[in-house]
């Protein structure tokens, strides 16, 4: 058998102290996630997450660095995910736009909103995207390549 982790991609963004999350619905669950989901086959992982905010938010995002690549290994089920965070900025959101289904739609959160609401978080590695983009880390996009012909 091989192993497969998901590899997953998600936006990290912040605008005067909040940061934008997702309300969504996860197995009959109520939740907050970073804008974010699966790498589809035949996208970069620049249009993977530009195109995972837009169906979660409504909101055009424009990625302008890699906060982290986080390794976790869900504790319930034999699954783990590989996700590559994107900070960036925000375009207009499209009130026309909508939503991915199990969407609420997107929600605005402090840092202490959101350890707050730590039962509520989809994973540990919502917190943890936050953590890391509080401490200033930012890796160049130039770092990924693809090298398809």
């Amino acid at each position: 058998m091989v192993w497969k982790p998901h590899v997953t991609v998600a936006a990290v963004v912040e605008d005067a102290g909040r940061f934008l999350l997702v309300e969504e619905m996860v197995e009959g669950r109520r939740c907050f996630n970073q804008p974010a989901g699966h790498w589809d086959p035949g996208e970069s992982l620049l249009d993977a997450v530009i195109r995972e905010t837009l169906e979660e938010t409504a909101y055009a995002f424009e990625p302008e660095y890699l906060t982290g690549i986080y390794h976790w290994e869900h504790p319930g089920k034999d699954l783990t995910y590989l996700r590559f965070a994107f900070g960036g900025k925000l375009g207009p959101q499209r009130q026309d736009y909508a939503l991915d289904t199990g969407i609420i739609g997107p929600v605005w959160m402090l840092p202490a909103e959101v350890d707050a609401a730590h039962e509520q978080l989809r994973n540990v590695m919502v917190r943890r995207c936050i953590t890391d983009y509080l401490a200033g880390k930012r890796y160049p996009l130039e770092i990924l390549h693809s090298l398809t012909d």
